[in-house]
């Protein structure tokens, strides 16, 4: 306990004297919450929800919301097994939990530890491969996968990576994986700064592999930081999100949505949000404007956009062409912004539009109550919701 105790407080000076050198190098730097910067550097967050966050979370008409599990440190990205149960990735814990609901009441009855030992878990998928049923987990340096027996909730054999040596260091340490359509697995790493010229081209990238981890290529370049992706089921046409960088204001630049293009190239280090050249290494780099990709979808600055899910159950009225995407909030802001989940629309001429979701995580005062971070989707349309700062998971449900 003693250990733990030092260990925290080391961790708590090293954040301090962090924020004094940023503050003496960017005199401009705006702090909306210490307490945020603290979960978005440590990944330690809040205590467990309680009535009164319930309360105050906000839905659309016609939907309920409740708490589904708690006390999972760290919760962040999210997956449904073929049999119905909730994979979620603790990064600081190191562990991958299975979470299930036997009696179907609506609350997890069990949330075991699957997997453990793991170097800052993030982004997992499945891929059902002939008899063989896989977990794929993205680790900060690797890819690793097991084989599963979803009926028992066990693994079968063992856990070994497929992909080793990812780059590592600096900034953004979450990496996030999803199989597309044509059976190959995609990958988004985020840059090691805030804005730099990077030395390793699988930076601030999306890449794409073969399942057994081979025929790396580079997919997109000049995504700072898209930790969250999906494809439209209408169409197959892939989105990700990514986060603008920092020490600019309080409104510039904007985080964004973008369509990704095979090859496309999306601006960062060089360009901001829709055509503007960076203030620290945009000069000379006018040529890049007719080749950068703009977003198709402009956050507000410093939202921080994670997680997007791509709605599918067909009880869902008016959220047949919707994306779920989670806000995380900001901290490098003077005052605080995001904290919610919204819906994004695409009408028939793709013309995206936006409205909240769930909301709430932002209190009077410029309280944080939870910080969103993925979004999953059930059989029988509860849509699900990991927050990283309270480690609980909720759940959204039509009535």
């Amino acid at each position: 306990m003693v250990r733990l105790l030092k260990a925290f407080c080391l961790l708590l000076l090293l954040c301090v004297l962090a924020v004094l050198l940023l503050n003496h190098y960017y005199k401009g730097l705006q702090v909306s919450s210490y307490r945020v910067l603290f979960n978005t550097v440590t990944g330690s967050g809040n205590a467990t929800p309680s009535n009164d966050t319930l309360t105050a979370l906000t839905t659309p008409s016609g939907f309920e919301l409740t708490l589904f599990a708690e006390k999972l440190p760290n919760a962040r990205f999210l997956k449904i097994t073929p049999a119905g149960q909730l994979l979620v990735s603790s990064p600081r814990t190191g562990s991958i939990y299975l979470l299930s609901d036997t009696n179907a009441d609506g609350r997890a009855d069990t949330q075991q530890p699957l997997l453990t030992g793991l170097k800052r878990p993030h982004g997992i998928d499945i891929l059902n491969d002939g008899d063989n049923s896989w977990l794929y987990i993205a680790e900060t340096d690797a890819v690793g996968r097991v084989a599963m027996d979803w009926t028992k909730g066990k693994t079968l054999g063992e856990y070994h990576h497929l992909i080793r040596e990812l780059p590592t260091g600096g900034n953004h340490w979450s990496r996030t994986i999803h199989f597309g359509s044509d059976g190959l697995l995609y990958m988004t790493v985020g840059s090691s700064c805030n804005v730099c010229e990077e030395r390793d081209p699988r930076r601030a990238v999306m890449l794409r592999y073969r399942p057994d981890g081979t025929g790396e290529e580079i997919f997109a370049t000049g995504l700072r930081n898209s930790v969250g992706f999906d494809w439209t089921h209408w169409n197959n046409q892939l989105y990700a999100t990514d986060n603008g960088r920092d020490l600019l204001g309080d409104d510039f630049p904007p985080c964004e949505l973008n369509l990704i293009q095979q090859g496309g190239f999306y601006g960062w280090p060089y360009i901001n949000g829709f055509g503007v050249l960076d203030p620290d290494y945009g000069q000379g780099q006018e040529k890049r404007l007719t080749t950068s990709i703009s977003p198709a979808f402009g956050f507000r600055a410093h939202n921080a956009p994670l997680g997007i899910y791509f709605l599918k159950h067909q009880d869902h009225p008016h959220y047949q062409r919707t994306a779920l995407v989670a806000l995380h909030g900001s901290w490098n802001r003077s005052e605080p912004d995001g904290y919610k989940v919204i819906a994004l629309h695409w009408d028939q001429n793709d013309v995206i539009s936006s409205e909240d979701f769930v909301s709430g995580f932002l209190q009077p005062g410029g309280q944080v109550i939870g910080r969103p971070v993925d979004i999953a989707e059930g059989a029988d349309g509860s849509i699900y919701l990991s927050d990283d700062y309270t480690g609980a998971i909720y759940r959204v449900l039509y009535k």
